[in-house]
């Protein structure tokens, strides 16, 4: 069984960053970030493929958010810059064990526990 543990959501200020990290057990899986706002549906934020060459952004983060890894490390970064009020959400970490990146939640195999990100306006 695949676990992951993300880690470093908070509450900052809009305009501010945050790092969230996705420690994984096991093997090399394409790796993607989800978030859910209360009473929204789960949606995609970001996905890297296993090597880290190839990586998709949801519009509403592009050129704010990076996604990158540590393969030696087995774990999975989301730097978030330029926070928005509309960014509040619960953050998820989930892994996919194809092949390609997946931006739907069917893609994906594996989820954590989720880590609460509250932007302030």
């Amino acid at each position: 069984q695949v676990q992951l543990v993300e880690s470093g959501g908070g509450l900052v200020r809009a305009g501010g960053s945050l790092r969230l990290s996705c420690a994984a057990s096991g093997r090399t899986y394409v790796m993607g970030w989800f978030r859910q706002a209360p009473g929204q549906e789960r949606e995609v934020v970001a996905a890297i493929s296993r090597s880290g060459g190839s990586t998709y952004y949801a519009d509403s983060v592009k050129g704010r958010f990076t996604i990158s890894r540590d393969n030696a490390k087995n774990t999975v970064y989301l730097q978030m810059n330029s926070l928005k009020p509309e960014d509040t959400a619960v953050y998820y970490c989930a892994a996919s064990a194809r092949t390609v990146i997946a931006a739907a939640k069917s893609g994906y195999d594996y989820w954590g526990q989720g880590t609460q990100v509250t932007v302030s306006s």
